[in-house]
């Protein structure tokens, strides 16, 4: 009976009983499984609806709808009710039922309160219930370019990849201003990015943006320091820059191949703090020193507790670095809100003004680059990158606890190439807190996001449907499926879309639920669309006039093989290195699909004209009868006129936006990340051949990103 009773309870919270797994079979999911699950929500789950109140008919904390859309609130019992709505925008309706309510059909869009009282009761205070009233748009917003047809493109870029005579060995927001400049000037739109997201000051080999401490703020590593008023005004902080010791240090990490974030985030949080002073120094009337202080005031407790834990973190880690995260810190400092880090707090002020100094520097220069882009006339200019979680440890659990379930981690289920699955390490948002919450952190987040920028790529957009669950302790197959409240999230989704001016990209890659499908395309949200999976049911690639319009294509991106590295099978040859594949039959079948895979894209290529000159369509060596090295089996050296051949195929695609990678223009082989991997190779930390300077400088370069241009003009 007790089973019974969890199962129900399980299915009531979103668990799901069983899912259709990679082989396209029904897979069902142990009942110890979902009940753990649903004891890492702790949360209640009122089953059969909510509990009525015994004199007002009960309505859920919130509702979300659709502008225009007639609704109707069932009520309970038979009494007369009075309603009121307060709007956003300070208008009021009013009116009287039974039965039902009935809603306004010319409501604003916004977030508005409703009250619902007995018009019977003399005193009806205590008997009044509120609602939360969310009315949102149809669709997402789409800039005027795209509304009027035309195909936009752009490039995708891992900001700390960037090379540049003038950064400290990373990839920083002076850089993305300059390329923003560069593209512009060759017809460009935008410049999308890897997550910007906090990480940690203290901690920065913890590099990966897909693991952030917060994704409400933004990651330091990436203040251009040298471009800092303070730091250039700053008699101290010069006589440090220009001493020989720095000089060589900073030349070191510039021709350094890999970015070493360790005596980078050195360098520059001892060239920040020597600046500090400066900025402090300046009076409080000062336009710089106001603006610091209105940038604090708003916000608020989040970018505080940010800056707590950022000064926190660099003390704790500095005395005994096992102190990772606030779950493996001094008990008393695990919680935001109690007495030790309240007396941290008063004890250190100045140096968490420091960090919330950082945080706005960063958020400044962000800023500027997208000012940039605008005053280039390009119609997206930046566009950000939502991941879908945060790591257990940082600061975003740390201050916001309730809606996290720390004892989950989300991932992806078993499939042809991972049979265990993948663990992200990820702690889920608990649905249900969300919703009682009247999906505030959700909203919040989505601001954070949207600022400073013209478009928002959300990082596997399944999540808004359903997020695979594993509890602690477990491997990756012994999740399960929780569900999401879709039409809700998808509809406040449009709303802040709206009023952000900011399109939405979802990365919809992997396994895909038909139910998502349609509601993220009748919501306005732009698939992801990748070259190397655009193929039909008989192998063929697809030719450009079969891609969507409302879509985003490439043709890879920071989880795949760059072009060269596909062809050639580097990302196969590197994965067999490091321990990726040990089954060998496989492993033989993976280079086999490889090199059908070039054979269709070759034949894909000169059918529809695409080469500049002609090859032979058989690219490979027959299939040896016995095993042979790995290096006989990789695929031949890519021709130039390969890589510019797809450049073009692309480039005439029919979707919308196209984004495009500089490793691919500078041919470049290895990886930025290896799914998988943790250790086995240097994810997150790879960097361009070559500077930006002399990136634009490249004749081939400029003249390949004129035929996309062009190509781009012609797609009707």
């Amino acid at each position: 009976m007790e089973n019974k009773c969890l199962d129900n309870l399980a299915t009531e919270a979103g668990i799901t009983s069983e899912y259709i797994n990679a082989y396209g079979k029904p897979q069902a999911i142990p009942a110890e499984i979902r009940h753990r699950i649903l004891a890492a929500m702790n949360t209640e789950i009122p089953v059969g609806g909510p509990v009525s109140h015994p004199h007002v008919s009960s309505l859920p904390n919130v509702k979300v709808v659709i502008q225009g859309q007639r609704v109707t609130l069932p009520l309970e019992d038979t009494n007369n009710y009075q309603w009121q709505i307060h709007t956003e925008q300070g208008e009021i309706f009013h009116g009287h039922c039974q039965h039902q309510l009935v809603l306004p059909a010319d409501l604003p869009l916004g977030y508005h309160s409703l009250t619902l009282a007995p018009k019977t009761e003399p005193d009806t205070g205590s008997q009044q219930q509120m609602m939360q009233l969310i009315v949102a748009p149809e669709r997402c917003y789409e800039p005027k370019a795209l509304m009027h047809g035309e195909k936009l493109w752009g490039a995708c870029v891992q900001l700390y990849t960037l090379r540049s005579e003038n950064n400290w060995g990373i990839g920083d927001f002076g850089d993305l201003k300059y390329m923003l400049q560069a593209l512009a000037h060759r017809g460009g739109a935008f410049i999308g990015l890897n997550p910007l997201h906090a990480i940690y000051p203290a901690m920065p080999e913890n590099a990966s943006p897909y693991s952030p401490s917060s994704r409400h703020w933004l990651n330091v590593i990436y203040i251009a320091v040298h471009q800092v008023e303070d730091f250039k005004d700053s008699v101290e902080a010069q006589a440090w820059w220009h001493s020989p010791e720095t000089q060589l240090k900073l030349q070191q990490t510039r021709q350094a191949e890999w970015v070493d974030y360790t005596t980078v985030m050195a360098l520059k949080i001892i060239a920040l703090r020597l600046a500090y002073p400066q900025f402090n120094n300046r009076s409080d009337h000062d336009p710089k020193k106001v603006a610091f202080q209105q940038f604090v005031t708003q916000g608020g407790k989040n970018l505080y507790s940010q800056a707590a834990y950022d000064a926190l973190h660099h003390k704790l880690y500095g005395e005994d670095n096992s102190y990772w995260g606030w779950p493996v810190w001094p008990e008393q400092y695990r919680e935001f809100e109690s007495d030790a880090v309240k007396e941290f707090c008063h004890s250190h002020p100045q140096e968490i003004e420091f960090f919330l100094w950082l945080q706005w520097v960063a958020d400044v220069q962000l800023a500027e680059c997208f000012t940039t882009s605008q005053s280039n006339h390009m119609p997206i200019g930046i566009y950000r990158d939502l991941a879908v979680g945060v790591a257990q440890g940082g600061s975003e659990t740390w201050c916001n606890r309730d809606i996290y379930c720390t004892k989950a981690s989300v991932g992806a289920p078993p499939d042809i190439l991972g049979p265990r699955g993948q663990n992200w390490g990820l702690p889920p948002m608990n649905p249900h807190r969300l919703k009682a919450q009247s999906y505030q952190p959700f909203i919040e987040l989505l601001r954070s996001n949207m600022r400073h920028c013209g478009a928002l790529r959300i990082d596997h957009v399944m999540s808004l449907l359903r997020l695979w669950w594993i509890p602690q302790g477990e491997t990756a197959d012994k999740g399960v499926y929780v569900h999401y409240p879709v039409d809700d999230l998808l509809a406040i989704l449009a709303l802040e879309s709206q009023r952000n001016h900011c399109l939405v990209i979802g990365e919809d890659l992997g396994i895909v639920p038909a139910e998502i499908v349609g509601k993220l395309h009748v919501r306005g949200v732009y698939s992801y669309k990748v070259f190397y999976f655009e193929r039909n049911d008989q192998g063929e690639y697809r030719s450009p006039n079969e891609y969507p319009v409302q879509a985003m294509a490439t043709i890879t991106t920071h989880d795949l093989p760059t072009l060269r590295g596909f062809w050639q099978d580097g990302d196969l040859t590197l994965g067999e290195s490091i321990g990726l594949y040990p089954d060998k039959t496989l492993l033989a079948k993976l280079y086999t699909e490889r090199k059908d895979c070039r054979q269709a894209l070759l034949a894909s290529l000169n059918r529809h004209g695409y080469l500049s000159e002609t090859l032979p369509i058989t690219v490979d060596k027959q299939p040896p009868s016995q095993p042979t090295p790995l290096q006989e089996q990789a695929g031949q050296p890519m021709p130039a006129s390969i890589n510019q051949g797809i450049h073009r195929y692309i480039a005439h695609s029919h979707c919308a936006l196209l984004g495009l990678q500089p490793e691919d223009w500078l041919d470049m082989e290895k990886p930025v990340n290896i799914p998988g991997t943790t250790d086995e190779y240097p994810n997150w930390r790879r960097k361009l051949t070559t500077t930006l300077e002399a990136m634009f400088a490249d004749a081939h370069i400029n003249q390949l990103l004129q035929e996309v241009r062009e190509a781009r003009k012609q797609v009707s």
